[in-house]
């Protein structure tokens, strides 16, 4: 199969440099290109690429704002490049629903893997940034207060998100929580398979329940949602 390719970046060299490294391989052809993050969202919606390699820092609409919108109307996966190593641009593409996130330094092999990595539906999250991950989304931070529900209300002081999220967690089967809890962990499939002693076979199929049942694109969403769930704690990660 042919992994389809969408480049968005500000700048002509780079993306002339990112499709002569990628139509290199037999199995990967870049379908278009957009100079600014709008451009790239209605190209996204159009062409329907199986994946998008999108800059962070561009005109009229930066990457995170276009990656919220393509990923809001289930367009494609979203690989962030960017030539920043910083958190703040890591937590917000994850949160805008990005499924991986690649420094512009790295090596041709790392760009071409990383592209058929997300056109498969898996997770580009390195181990040190699954660690940062693990740091950012278990950090305590202060709760909003509680409403307090008016009188007469059946659950007053119930906050709306909770029951959905108490839904989605709930539908899990045991081994569908614990898969969950080794992909937090960042665990391949291998490693899930070897750690409950399961099939690889086996593993994507609890894999790919788990994303269904809690409504998350891929495997690093799921990750995302443990920590925000708070399905997986600190002495976990």
């Amino acid at each position: 199969m042919t992994v389809t390719v969408l480049l968005a970046d500000d700048h002509q060299l780079v993306r002339s440099g990112f499709r002569v490294i990628l139509e290199m391989e037999d199995d990967i052809t870049v379908v278009g290109e957009a100079s600014d993050g709008l451009r790239a969202v209605e190209l996204a919606l159009d062409l329907r690429p199986d994946v998008v390699l999108m800059d962070v820092e561009m005109p009229v609409l930066d990457g995170l704002e276009a990656t919220r919108r393509i990923t809001a109307a289930d367009g494609p996966s979203v690989l962030i490049l960017t030539t920043f190593d910083r958190d703040d641009y890591l937590f917000a593409a994850l949160r805008a629903g990005a499924s991986g996130f690649l420094l512009k330094n790295g090596t041709p092999e790392a760009l071409t893997e990383a592209v058929r990595v997300i056109a498969a539906g898996d997770a580009l999250l390195a181990p040190s940034v699954t660690r940062r991950v693990i740091a950012e989304f278990t950090t305590p931070r202060p709760r909003a207060p509680e409403p307090t529900g008016r009188l007469g209300d059946p659950n007053p002081g119930t906050r709306p998100g909770d029951l959905s999220s108490d839904a989605r967690l709930g539908d899990l089967t045991p081994r569908e929580h614990e898969v969950l809890v080794a992909l937090a962990g960042g665990a391949s499939n291998a490693e899930i398979a070897t750690a409950l002693h399961l099939g690889e076979t086996t593993v994507k199929t609890h894999v790919s329940r788990v994303l269904t049942k809690l409504g998350a694109r891929d495997r690093t969403q799921a990750v995302v949602l443990a920590y925000e769930l708070g399905v997986v704690r600190p002495t976990q990660g």
